[in-house]
């Protein structure tokens, strides 16, 4: 391809196939023009920045040299992904990244033929390409399995359950390492590559298989310390003997911002005889932009920012969020009580914790991507008697629910769950929703589920699952700002099990959970103007239910409605079920329930979420009035 040099390269590849045509010498051109493109695009749209820098020249390597999308290409957790997305026939649309109807901030298989496999939670990337290349060998057609994965999600266990079942994928699975953060062993000079390119080549792996022949006709002694040998001269080179020992080789570690190093390396790899390979490239997180590279975070994410300077638009002044008010309420518990500690699964800014962190470091713990073990270390320090907080999203809280189940629920410990991003979450869509948690902690024996429907409600609920120490008790709240309530300076202990009634009415009765209050408030105000004088009443508690207060209600007002942001199986379930076990509809009561619908809802703003799932003031109005003229038509055709 001979481009034209007053044309941008960027411009002349729409496809790999395209990426492809350039010589090598081009690459480091197409490179820079690909980070700016996404600089300027993230600029606009705000989003996952600094971790998209770090993997330009990787991204660029990786579509030349492989046959995408032939060979499967899964990037983990996928918010590094920008590039990939540019140079795989999405340009023209990258500046709708995380808008509604737009770009994924992820990779998504209904995107595009270049995601084979969807991406947002981590560690996921290994076993899937494993299941890519394992499937290419049954079937008998070409085609690898390629994992790039990153050095903090190597600390989650799936990681290592994929690699250990990895070596009957041959070399059809090829696994990148991308270092981004603290190097097992950082690249020296030219030296070390030249060393990534030696070990790689077909000739070294050559001679190699050459001395295992030879050394498997040696006396067994000679044998067993050649093979050692080999081990230990390439462990001290290149790190490499934890991954040998779950039978990948290894390879590395390289710059991955040399692509005259890159390239060759991963052409080697890719023609290689032996696998699975496992590559270990060293990359830094926001690579290229001077006001990334110098702040602490590497501008991971970003709200939308001005490309000269850096500088991020600030969202407008408003309440503290609620992650906020957890960490604060939290602290201010851990004062008073020395046996409160907190554990968070690699969140500790997103969850807060950071704050809890610098107060008390000898009780604040960081665990990595690794969820499950979060949970039964917290079971393990609540039956020795401390108090642990297990911070955790909604989303990833479901990567241990058997360790819910088994290790806290079934042992029925005092472990407290603050399970933050709960209900629909915006811009990340889907795959970050809190949307099922209510339902799959509800189901279960001895656990305690509350859900906070504004600022001073959370502070209430932390100081109560401080003071509970039946079993184990979770509360949840929303991403955001609180609504602007003055925090409490003394916290209340609730009453387990218990709600409040909010608004007092007399024929229609709304039963929310969470901070979904507000819009049912203005429903009752809606409701009232048009004289159905309305109850609205927060729950506070799914589990157990407040059945004292949903009775009286439902035997007093002809309408009850159930809100909240969760699925099916919640709040509504229970309600229905608590009213069908005492008989309480027999008498024509209409009970409504409104949760989020059985899809998952692609990203846009919170509140457009909310608008399309139903759960608005309008909506609930609608669902009364719907019930009263259905509840209306059966009584006049029963007197007809």
């Amino acid at each position: 391809m001979n481009a034209n040099p007053a044309t941008p390269l960027l411009d002349t590849v729409s496809t790999p196939e395209d990426l492809r045509k350039l010589k090598p010498a081009q690459l480091r051109q197409l490179a820079d023009e690909l980070r700016t493109e996404m600089i300027s695009a993230v600029g606009q749209t705000g989003g996952h920045l600094g971790s998209g820098l770090g993997v330009v020249e990787l991204t660029t390597a990786i579509h030349y040299v492989f046959d995408t999308p032939a060979d499967r290409l899964i990037w983990d957790v996928g918010h590094q992904a920008y590039p990939h997305k540019i140079l795989t026939g999405r340009r023209d649309r990258i500046r709708t990244l995380r808008q509604g109807g737009g770009l994924s901030g992820f990779t998504k298989r209904s995107e595009s033929e270049y995601d084979p496999f969807g991406t947002a939670h981590s560690s996921t990337s290994i076993s899937a390409a494993l299941g890519f290349a394992m499937a290419n060998k049954i079937k008998g057609q070409p085609g690898r399995g390629i994992a790039v994965i990153g050095d903090g999600a190597m600390s989650a266990g799936m990681a290592y359950e994929a690699m250990n079942n990895a070596r009957d994928a041959g070399n059809r699975l090829i696994v990148i390492l991308n270092d981004n953060d603290m190097s097992i062993a950082p690249p020296v000079g030219g030296l070390s590559a030249y060393l990534a390119r030696l070990v790689s080549s077909g000739r070294f792996l050559g001679l190699r298989e050459l001395a295992r022949k030879f050394a498997r006709r040696l006396p067994r002694p000679l044998h067993v310390a050649a093979k050692k040998t080999d081990e230990f001269a390439r462990g001290m080179a290149m790190g490499g003997t934890l991954f040998e020992e779950l039978g990948f080789y290894y390879v590395g570690p390289i710059d991955g911002h040399d692509l005259d190093a890159l390239v060759p390396v991963l052409e080697n790899v890719r023609d290689a005889g032996e696998g699975p390979i496992l590559v270990h490239v060293v990359t830094q997180k926001g690579k290229g932009y001077a006001p990334a590279e110098e702040a602490a975070d590497k501008y991971h994410g970003v709200q939308k920012f001005n490309v000269f300077t850096g500088e991020q638009a600030k969202a407008p002044a408003g309440p503290p969020s609620y992650t906020g008010v957890f960490a604060k309420a939290l602290t201010a518990e851990a004062e008073a009580d020395p046996t409160i500690c907190a554990i968070t699964a690699a969140m500790p800014s997103g969850t807060g914790l950071d704050k809890f962190a610098a107060q008390f470091p000898e009780r604040s713990f960081d665990v990595g991507i690794a969820e499950q073990h979060a949970v039964t270390f917290a079971a393990g320090l609540a039956a020795q008697g401390m108090r642990p907080f297990c911070a955790i999203y909604s989303t990833f809280l479901q990567r241990a629910f058997d360790q819910v189940v088994h290790d806290v629920a079934i042992q029925n410990l005092p472990v407290r769950f603050a399970i933050d991003r709960a209900g629909l979450v915006g811009a990340d869509g889907a795959t970050h929703a809190g949307s099922f948690d209510v339902t799959y902690l509800a189901t279960l024996p001895n656990m305690v589920v509350m859900a906070a429907a504004d600022e001073v409600e959370l502070v209430h609920m932390v100081h109560t699952a401080a003071q509970y120490d039946a079993g184990p008790i979770a509360f949840r709240y929303p991403r955001g700002n609180g609504i602007g309530l003055d925090l409490p300076e003394t916290p209340l202990a609730l009453e387990i099990g218990k709600g409040r009634v909010v608004r007092e009415g007399s024929k229609v009765a709304i039963l929310s959970l969470g901070t979904r209050l507000g819009e049912a408030l203005k429903a009752a105000d809606q409701l009232d103007a048009r004289g159905l004088s309305t109850t609205v009443a927060d729950l506070r508690f799914v589990k157990p239910l407040d059945t004292d207060l949903i009775r009286r209600l439902m035997l007093t007002h002809e309408v009850i409605v159930t809100v909240e942001e969760g699925s099916i199986g919640g709040l509504g379930a229970h309600v229905l079920t608590m009213a069908s076990d005492e008989g309480l509809t027999d008498a024509g009561l209409k009970i409504r329930t409104m949760r989020l619908p059985d899809v998952f809802q692609d990203h846009d703003k919170p509140e457009a979420q909310y608008d399309e799932a139903g759960l608005n003031g309008p909506q609930i109005v609608d669902t009364v009035l719907k019930a009263l003229r259905h509840n209306s038509a059966g009584v006049n055709e029963a007197r007809a």
